[in-house]
């Protein structure tokens, strides 16, 4: 990588790290939930999960292909950290399958994920790919071969996706700058251009601790949120979509944008009961990657990681015809099972005792959801469309209206 890219690579993920800090998560402004999280309250709450971002953020006004506006990026979750090429249990779901996360073929027949989960663009997902193998290629010796897990969520609202922004350099930023500790939310990474639920949307994480009767294991959960219409949206049960009547997504000129598809998006100013929800409000996609240290067997996982659907559900998804929504879920546990000579002595958690990780496992996608929605920040992408961000004040007032309002963390 050039020096200069280098540089603003590493001021990127300073800068990442510093917001990681500052920014709201639900919680913050009283949105109430279930269940106990861990201290971070993030995916990195299980021991040795590694996050990290690379986010793009270039140019404005109307789309020119190949020069912009950029709005996107790459996430990057490495199980046992940069430092690890040991496998783990693992297994996936597709519960509407417009969409893409390669490697999952392999996932089914070894029931292993062998290296990192990358989540970037729709178009970008080649390059990731290619670019995580060059990545193990260097990292670790011995390397022969890898099948990726790369997904992706279509960010072609706000980004000018069909330039192919994203490139290998960016892929090695994540990988290299990911970290334990705190993970930033909101519109960054492979969730820069996202819109979910009619809003700006994004990266969301979220975790739980089952009670030390039931093990003691945590189950964290991360989200990149391209999903969902502004009307369906619920939060903590409370109808919040219907209550906000301007469009969340809207054009913020009067200008006609170059995308004959996105003429028919409501001015900004306006209201929803004064046009139809456009139709690209219920398209999109959600990934979701749920990590957990309690010892599960690749088809328990999969048990596991259909649970995430429940979570979604909370939030008034319907997986839509457009929407791709697919999921992976690792274990931690049963380090080394992946050895190829003597017979690795393995762990497991009888199936009697899942349903608390199931119950976490719903919990903490419904958290890690309404944190993307609520760290999220208002962002004007390609042709001037912009995404607003949820309303901080409006979502506590809704809340309050229903009783659902809890004391903050912050009170």
């Amino acid at each position: 990588m050039p020096r200069l890219a280098l540089a603003l690579a590493a001021l990127a993920l300073l800068a990442v790290s510093a917001d990681a800090q500052s920014r709201p998560r639900a919680r913050d402004l009283g949105v109430p939930f279930e269940g106990t999280p861990g201290p971070l309250n993030g995916i990195t709450d299980v021991a040795g999960v590694q996050v990290g971002h690379t986010t793009l953020i270039s140019g404005s006004g109307p789309l020119v292909v190949g020069q912009g506006p950029v709005r996107t990026g790459v996430t990057a979750v490495l199980p046992r950290g940069r430092e690890s090429n040991d496998p783990v249990f693992a297994a996936w779901f597709s519960l509407n399958g417009n969409g893409e996360m390669t490697g999952t073929t392999w996932i089914d027949e070894s029931g292993f994920l062998e290296g990192p989960v990358l989540i970037t663009n729709t178009h970008s997902v080649g390059v990731a790919r290619d670019a995580v193998i060059q990545w193990m290629v260097r990292k670790y010796p011995g390397f022969q071969w890898a099948l990726p897990v790369v997904a992706e969520t279509w960010d072609g609202r706000l980004n000018d996706i069909n330039g192919f922004h994203v490139r290998p350099e960016h892929v090695f930023a994540a990988l290299d700058g990911a970290a334990g500790g705190p993970v930033t939310e909101g519109g960054v990474g492979g969730g820069t251009g996202m819109i979910c639920h009619g809003f700006k949307g994004g990266i969301g994480t979220s975790s739980r601790t089952v009670a030390a009767a039931a093990g003691g294991y945590t189950v964290g959960v991360l989200v990149q949120c391209n999903y969902g219409g502004q009307r369906a949206l619920r939060i903590a049960g409370v109808p919040v979509g219907q209550e906000l009547t301007e469009p969340g997504v809207c054009l913020a000129t009067d200008r006609p944008p170059v995308q004959e598809w996105m003429r028919t998006t409501p001015r900004c100013g306006q209201r929803i009961s004064a046009v139809v929800e456009p139709r690209q409000e219920e398209s999109g996609s959600i990934i979701i990657v749920v990590a957990t240290d309690a010892p599960l067997l690749p088809h328990q996982l999969e048990r596991l990681v259909k649970r995430t659907a429940l979570g979604l559900g909370r939030h008034g998804s319907i997986a839509s015809h457009y929407s791709g929504d697919i999921f992976v879920a690792f274990s931690t546990a049963n380090p080394g099972a992946a050895v190829a000579t003597g017979t690795p002595a393995l762990t497991m958690l009888p199936n009697d005792r899942l349903d608390p990780l199931f119950t976490a496992t719903v919990q903490a996608t419904e958290e890690a959801v309404t944190n993307a929605l609520v760290a999220a920040e208002t962002m004007t992408g390609i042709d001037d469309l912009r995404a607003h961000a949820l309303p901080h004040d409006r979502l506590r007032e809704i809340l309050a209206r229903y009783n659902r309002l809890a004391p903050t963390t912050r009170e």
